[in-house]
Order: C-alpha cells, then sequence, then structure tokens
C-alpha cells in the first residue's frame, strides 16, 4: 500500500539547524509520504541560498518575503524587488510578510508598511501570499481586508494559531488556513475546533521547521517528514481517512501554489 502523498508548505530548509543534512532530510520526507516541500527565506538577502537549495533537490521550491520580526532592521523590501524574484520557475508564493506584535509591536508601523508592499506584489504576479500574524489579530483582520477591497489577491495563513474572528475574517476573503505542529499538541484544543469550523477545501498542512515539531517529536527539531503527524491529526479534525484528507490538502495546495503543479508538469 502506498503512503498518502502530502506537501510541507512551509519550511525553513536553509537554517543552520539543517546544515549537511538536506539530503537526508529530503530522502526521510519522500519517505513520509512528503513529495514536495516550500522552504522560506525570511530576508531577501538570504534569496541566493535557498534558491540553491530550491534548483539543488527537485522536491523543494521557494518562497521568499521580509518577516514582520526583521522588517524594522532589513531595507523595505520594493514591489519590484518581489516582482522580479516571481521569474524563477520555481519560485512560487511571497513571503512570509504579516504582523507580529508579540515580540516586535514597537515595529508596528514598519511591518503594515512592508505587508502592504507584499501584498501589492502579490496582486502583480498572481502568487500566493504567506502571512505570519502573531498577537495582532485586529490590525491583520483590517489590512487583509482593506487591500482585498483595493484589490484581490491570494493568500495563506501560515502556522495559523491565531483566534475564531481572524480564521473567520481570512476565509470570508477566500484565504486559506495552514495547520503546524501546533494543531497536534495536546493542549489546542480550542484551535483544532477552528480549523473543524472551516471549509477542508481551504486547508493546507506545514512544519514551520525547524520549529514547532508535532507530537511524538515535540521538542526536538522538527523537519518535512513531521508534517505527516500534523496531517493525520488534520483527519482526526475533520473525520476523514487520512488517504483522503491528504488528497484534499494536495488539491488545496496545487490550487493556491499553481507555479508548483505548472513546473511538475513542464518538467
Amino acid at each position: 500500500m502506498t503512503t498518502p502523498r502530502i506537501t510541507d508548505s512551509h519550511c525553513h530548509l536553509d537554517f543552520p539547524d539543517f546544515e549537511g543534512e538536506r539530503e537526508a532530510i529530503v530522502a526521510r520526507a519522500a519517505e513520509a509520504g512528503v513529495a514536495r516541500m516550500v522552504t522560506i527565506a525570511t530576508r531577501l538577502r538570504n534569496v541566493p541560498a535557498v534558491q540553491a537549495i530550491a534548483e539543488a533537490h527537485a522536491p523543494v521550491f521557494f518562497a521568499a518575503g521580509t518577516h514582520p520580526m526583521s522588517a524594522a532592521e532589513e531595507p523595505m523590501a520594493t514591489v519590484e524587488d518581489l516582482v522580479r524574484l516571481a521569474a524563477h520557475p520555481k519560485f512560487v508564493g511571497l513571503g512570509e510578510t504579516g504582523l507580529d506584535y508579540h515580540y516586535t509591536a514597537e515595529s508596528a508601523e514598519v511591518q503594515q508598511e512592508s505587508l502592504r508592499i507584499h501584498i501589492e506584489a502579490a496582486r502583480q504576479t498572481g502568487l500566493p501570499l504567506i502571512i505570519h500574524a502573531r498577537d495582532a489579530d485586529d490590525d491583520m483582520a483590517r489590512i487583509l481586508a482593506e487591500e482585498h477591497r483595493a484589490g484581490a489577491y491570494s493568500c495563506v495563513m501560515h502556522c495559523f494559531s491565531s483566534g475564531r474572528a481572524l480564521a473567520e475574517a481570512a476565509l470570508d476573503l477566500g484565504f486559506y488556513l495552514s495547520m503546524s505542529g501546533i494543531a497536534a499538541f495536546p493542549k489546542s484544543g480550542a484551535l483544532r475546533e477552528i480549523f473543524a469550523a472551516a471549509p477542508v477545501d481551504r486547508i493546507l498542512v506545514e512544519t514551520d521547521s525547524p520549529y514547532l515539531a508535532p507530537p511524538p517529536h515535540r521538542g526536538k527539531r522538527n523537519e518535512p517528514a513531521f508534517t505527516a503527524h500534523t496531517a493525520r491529526v488534520g483527519a482526526e479534525v475533520f473525520g476523514m481517512d487520512y488517504g483522503d484528507f491528504a488528497a484534499r490538502t494536495e488539491a488545496n495546495f496545487d490550487r493556491l501554489f499553481w507555479k508548483v503543479p505548472a513546473y511538475e508538469a513542464a518538467a
């Protein structure tokens, strides 16, 4: 019996945690059914290293943006900078961008400016926006809605662990929610209820590795193979057979990250 195929929609393979092990990590992912992964550059100056990883490994695609926690210390991205990156055939998303008021509330205005620039680049390229939101639910919902009224774009709320109101606001705009290892933590019952109330055709799975390893690896370094543990919890949340849930999240990923299936078809 073949292992159902899934995609880790968000990881950080350029981080030093994975140095010297990337071949093995991609191989372990494949064994677990994680056939594809999107590795994210959180600063634009890291794009060459992240792009090289995607170019070296067939299952790896990449995205880039300025992480909100870095927005005040990095040069402000321009729409032109981001649009230029989109020319690469394995560049499939913009971000992560967003708002983080947990650690960096003092740079809220800069974060908001950066977010709006990334949104405009998403409009111009048609690529999905990858959103990080922490302790900023009200501003996040407001800006996403304001910008969507100004011109449509697509989006995933990566590693979603915010409140119900932000989930509903994002879903109302046609956006996607991504389940990370947090959704598999025993004490995350309220979060699982938020996911259970969402349409299953708007759900992705991810690791955000090397962070947030799901049980039974909690507290250890996370890696793309462990997406399967979160996806199994996701299947339970939606009352679905694992194979059916995996197939649904694959279809969702292909719809949102449309450059990935296009690249695979041309390869």
